[in-house]
């Protein structure tokens, strides 16, 4: 089975007027009409945090209102669920979460369950992004298929983490463990930075991560990236190898999505009006030039295909969750 994440999107359904008539429920008030917040799952300082800050800014001066990042780590994700899905529907409050972490905790915690697309309403997306496969300097692999070979040989010992039950590093490790035939065991970690310097000093032995939230290991020396989840191998890393070309793994493909949610009954035109925002942030030089140094990608989504997107995602990590028997219960 070929495993392909890579997230792209048709172009936007409909073109918003910005500017010409303000926006809201009974369209007599602009949107914003003050401050928005966004919460988000990740930690303070993280790829993902440092990227919204940077296109916040954006937003800020697009809106004429400040945009207050409220960082929410932790819970697997439902900490920053649970503080924006009963706000008000306005726009005002968004929720950044990890797509397919999002996807997944419908399926991880049956006692609290929810149905996503019931709950939020997609918004738009803040980059795609492949996974490197992350070890310590010390590491005694040169090589993805080296780790494994090494898995295979004594099955349940080679330890992996992640930021988490049913994260996109966590699914797609076991999908990684399903193609190349190895046993590893799981350690989750509450954060992404305690987990990458839990990797640097050998308490956990592999992690997936993205260049941006692993940049502090790797740039200082303490890390090394042994292969990169994209079918081809990355401009700013081009001695670094694709995960497909390890034997064995040659379907295997992945990139991750940040979204943008807010709370469900949001007005079509508010969303609208975010979406095409958003989109014109994050195609500006300055957020380019940063997310070209970690291989992120922009994307030209429209909420409407977003929303596609994670329905039919919803499908694959139901089947890796039930088949392996994962719960964060």
């Amino acid at each position: 089975m070929k495993i392909s994440h890579r997230l792209s999107f048709a172009a936007l359904v409909s073109t918003v007027a910005i500017g010409l008539h303000p926006l809201s429920t009974n369209a007599t008030e602009a949107f914003p009409r003050k401050a928005v917040t966004i919460i988000t799952s990740f930690s303070a300082g993280t790829g993902p945090d440092a990227m919204m800050r940077a296109v916040g800014e954006k937003l800020s001066a697009k809106w004429k209102q400040p945009v207050v990042i409220d960082n929410r780590p932790g819970g697997a994700g439902y900490l920053a669920i649970n503080a924006v899905r009963n706000t008000s529907a306005d726009g005002h409050t968004l929720m950044l979460h990890e797509a397919i972490s999002l996807n997944a905790l419908p399926h991880l915690y049956k006692t609290r369950s929810f149905k996503v697309l019931d709950t939020f309403e997609p918004v738009g997306v803040l980059y795609t992004t492949p996974l490197m496969v992350v070890v310590s300097k010390d590491a005694p692999w040169k090589t993805l298929a080296e780790m494994l070979a090494d898995a295979r040989r004594s099955p349940g010992k080679l330890t992996y983490g992640t930021w988490g039950v049913g994260t996109s590093a966590h699914l797609h490790t076991v999908l990684l463990g399903e193609q190349a035939k190895v046993t590893m065991l799981h350690v989750p970690y509450k954060e992404m930075p305690q987990l990458y310097t839990g990797v640097s000093t050998r308490e956990t032995d592999w992690a997936f991560g993205g260049a941006a939230s692993t940049q502090f290991v790797y740039q200082s020396g303490k890390a090394r990236y042994l292969a990169v989840t994209t079918a081809k191998r990355l401009p700013a890393f081009p001695d670094l190898p694709t995960v497909n070309e390890t034997p064995g793994l040659e379907n295997y493909v992945l990139e991750g999505g940040v979204v943008l949610m807010a709370p469900k009954g949001l007005p079509a035109a508010v969303r609208d009006r975010i979406n095409a925002d958003l989109r014109e942030a994050v195609v500006q030089a300055d957020i380019q030039k940063r997310y070209s140094t970690f291989g992120f990608s922009s994307s030209d989504w429209s909420a409407d295909q977003l929303r596609r997107d994670l329905q039919e995602k919803a499908v694959l990590y139901q089947r890796v969750i039930r088949e392996n028997n994962i719960s964060a219960e």
